[in-house]
């Protein structure tokens, strides 16, 4: 790939990560539009270390409280706000691991095309329209309690269909369940980590067994660009979202699902 190829694709990834609008159908219009080949496992394995990154720093603060809080429950039976939610990503993560290893050669044989995520794109906006639109209790992810988490679990494992988006997936399930947006989101992000953490080592263990050629410059490249879109879109999404609500992703979501079923019907 040339450095022009490797900050596109690479900017895609990192703003479409965290937004409700689907990485998978993004990094489908640059071979659809531009003719380009398909960038190869390892250049996955870098732009996803590089939104990794970006949530895991962002949340650092966060992220270490859990941790010391969750050994504190797991080793001397001390629970407190903290350890409650990191159980409850823990268990929202299992549904995901689960439908992975046992429907991942059929999502990648059989979803894995344009028909999908134009309806996923579409199906999904509309769900995530409908509930941003609900009533919900304002409950923040401290409130989430293991039921929720575990149906947000199951919303995050239904986005590995291609197009469904992980985010727009989780957060949709979040507000269905009462939680306000900014919480949503957050909650969302922080289910992230553990997943993303998963699949970026399983992925890695692919690339190293299929003995693909490695531009580590190109690499290097996507992960500098891939962490600075990630942590821009985190903090600015994080900022707006109160205000602006989930209808400008909605539109968003259905004018490229729309576009794509150009591509489909062209």
């Amino acid at each position: 790939m040339d450095t022009f190829q490797v900050i596109v694709l690479a900017l895609i990834q990192g703003l479409t990560e965290f937004l409700p609008i689907s990485s998978s159908a993004h990094l489908i219009l640059p071979a659809q539009l531009l003719g380009w080949e398909d960038q190869g496992l390892s250049f996955d394995v870098a732009v996803n270390t590089g939104s990794l990154c970006a949530v895991i720093i962002y949340f650092r603060r966060e992220l270490w409280s859990m941790f010391i809080a969750w050994g504190g429950s797991m080793f001397k039976g001390e629970h407190n706000d903290e350890s409650k939610l990191a159980w409850w990503i823990i268990l929202a993560t299992i549904p995901a691991v689960i439908v992975g290893f046992a429907a991942k050669d059929f999502i990648s044989t059989h979803l894995r095309n344009i028909e999908v995520v134009a309806t996923t794109t579409i199906v999904f906006g509309l769900l995530l329209w409908w509930a941003d639109r609900l009533t919900n209790k304002g409950l923040t992810e401290f409130q989430v309690g293991w039921k929720k988490a575990l149906i947000i679990g199951v919303a995050q494992a239904m986005a590995l269909i291609p197009g469904t988006s992980r985010s727009g997936a989780t957060i949709t399930a979040a507000l269905m369940l009462g939680l306000g947006r900014e919480a949503a989101a957050r909650f969302s992000f922080l289910m992230s980590v553990p997943i993303s953490l998963g699949a970026a080592i399983l992925v890695t263990k692919d690339l190293i067994s299929s003995g693909e050629a490695i531009d580590f410059q190109a690499l290097t490249l996507g992960i500098i660009v891939s962490f600075l879109a990630a942590y821009a879109c985190i903090h600015v999404f994080l900022k707006l979202v109160s205000r602006i609500g989930m209808t400008p992703f909605v539109v968003y979501r259905l004018a490229l699902g729309a576009l794509l079923c150009v591509f489909i019907f062209a």
